[in-house]
């Protein structure tokens, strides 16, 4: 698994780096999706965040691997064990030239708090109590001990004082309220055209070399492409699979690539007795929900063909997965390892339980959000067809699929029986995943916002919540662990595979390739 992951890398990678020239002032990214919001704490997605990482900044920077730096924090420090004591920057300024101090992080909280949506960052603080000590201290109260706030505040983006309390949403998106102390200011935004930015020339972390920056949101794999090889755009992200080994052999680009901290799986709906779109072989609703068995998400999981996937539908950019956690990250359980492909055991353990002749279900997935997300999504739709599950595949665009996939059923809830999705952790680790995606949904704790299956396990949730106060790494991680291990033995979910980011350039060109999936003009420059 690690050797084929590796492989792909080494392909996408591999060469050397042509010189060249590039445009003094302008730089143009080409990019599948775009955001919805230039309110940075709208909603924590890659396409969003993205975007307000030009913009804003928040207390604590990831790098490209996602380990932490300082941001507008300059250290942080727990001083017992509810109690974090976080030193801020000096001599900052916001774009607007007002100073930025604790003043604006406490508004900022406040504010954040107050959003509305699938996953505002304010959702961070959740149970957070937050004071000003000086202009440049401030302390979050954690109420009990929390090694992860650091991880959290890695989301959260500062505003200026005055337009982050007076900003409509309005506001933030025609740039009025757009005020942050990023590389970058807010020009001008036309959705589904064009985002322009110029450079901040008194960034505290130094000017970028790029005076205006325009992302141009262009969702077709094929006119994506294109764009680069006219030289409409000077980079590409989610470089389709099947194209990036052609782009690798070609004088004129370059490739960059690295392992994503996305993995894909299949959410399946574990909660209701009757699921919406599970039928018997008859057409009629099915009592009870086969998805409840352990024996029907085991042989769903072995009908699988994990590596099938991996080697034809994303072309070896990709590795099977057994569990939300990637290679080397925080809390990975070594231990847990993809299920084999293997139909004949499928079908004995739906005979097992009542379904020697399966079921009807709907498998539903979106376009152009994933790499080859409808490719892979008629797969799996395939493959469980052969072991006697006989899956209609719903292909749905990207506006709509993830409203639907969370609050589009009856009474609000999650439409899905079936669903194809992909999470990645915006804290570094995966703590972030297991308490997003599988812990019990506890809205006033956090837990859970996109548990769209509404998996439950209090066994694993235990020692989860017990992990979540521990301050020593090694003790914490070994508790993460052994929270996966049941999890994933029990199918939660049924986890895929893990994606590998993959990037194209204009020749003369290089990027620092980001396991977040992020595309960053603070990424770029000209080779040496």
């Amino acid at each position: 698994m690690m050797k084929r992951l590796h492989t792909a890398l080494l392909s996408a990678v591999g060469g050397a780096l042509i010189a060249g020239t590039a445009s003094a002032e302008t730089l143009t990214l080409g990019t599948r999706t775009e955001t919805t919001s230039i309110n940075p704490n709208f909603y924590n997605s890659s396409p969003n965040t993205q975007i307000a990482d030009h913009i804003f900044n928040p207390l604590v920077i990831f790098d490209h691997q996602q380990r932490m730096h300082p941001g507008l924090a300059l250290s942080w420090k727990a001083i017992d064990n509810k109690t974090w004591d976080i030193k801020l920057r000096r001599g900052v300024k916001f774009h607007d030239g007002s100073p930025f101090t604790a003043d604006d992080v406490i508004d900022t909280f406040d504010e954040a708090q107050k959003l509305k949506g699938v996953a505002p960052t304010g959702n961070y603080l959740r149970n957070r109590t937050y004071k000003k000590i000086d202009d440049y201290t401030i302390q979050i109260g954690t109420g009990e001990p929390y090694p992860l706030m650091p991880n959290d505040l890695t989301p959260l983006y500062i505003v200026a004082s005055e337009a982050v309390k007076t900003g409509s949403m309005g506001d933030f998106n025609s740039g009025k309220a757009a005020i942050g102390t990023g590389p970058y200011k807010f020009v001008e935004w036309v959705p589904a055209d064009r985002l322009v930015l110029e450079a901040n020339p008194d960034y505290w972390d130094g000017a970028e070399p790029w005076e205006r920056v325009v992302f141009k949101p262009i969702v077709s794999e094929p006119s994506r492409l294109a764009s680069l090889y006219s030289g409409d755009v000077d980079i590409i992200n989610y470089v389709p699979t099947e194209d990036a080994a052609k782009l690798k052999t070609d004088p004129k680009f370059t490739t960059n690539a690295i392992p994503s901290n996305r993995v894909m799986y299949l959410s399946i709906d574990v909660n209701r007795d009757v699921s919406p779109h599970i039928f018997d072989n008859d057409g009629k609703p099915l009592f009870p929900n086969p998805l409840r068995k352990w024996e029907v998400r085991k042989a769903i999981s072995l009908g699988i063909n994990r590596e099938a996937i991996v080697e034809r539908v994303m072309n070896g950019f990709a590795a099977p997965a057994a569990q939300m956690a990637t290679f080397g990250m925080f809390g990975f359980n070594s231990d847990l390892k993809a299920d084999p492909y293997d139909p004949e055991q499928a079908k004995k353990l739906l005979a097992q339980v009542g379904y020697p002749d399966g079921f009807r279900v709907t498998v539903h997935g979106p376009q152009d959000r994933y790499v080859n997300d409808s490719k892979v999504t008629e797969t799996i739709g395939q493959m469980l067809t052969k072991i006697g599950i006989k899956a209609e595949v719903v292909i749905l665009p990207k506006a709509v699929y993830n409203g639907r996939a969370s609050r589009g059923g009856e009474y609000k809830l999650p439409e899905f029986s079936m669903a194809f999705l992909g999470f990645g952790t915006s804290t570094g680790e995966t703590s972030n995943q297991i308490r997003s995606v599988i812990r019990t949904q506890n809205p006033q704790l956090n837990f859970g916002h996109v548990n769209r299956g509404r998996y439950s396990n209090v066994r694993a949730d235990a020692r989860f919540d017990k992990a979540l106060t521990i301050l020593d790494d090694a003790e914490r991680e070994k508790l993460i662990q052994e929270a996966a291990f049941i999890y994933f033995r029990d199918l939660a979910l049924i986890p895929l595979h893990y994606q590998v980011n993959i990037w194209a350039l204009k020749k003369g060109l290089t990027y620092q390739a980001r396991t977040d999936e992020r595309m960053h003009a603070m990424g770029v420059r000209r080779a040496k």
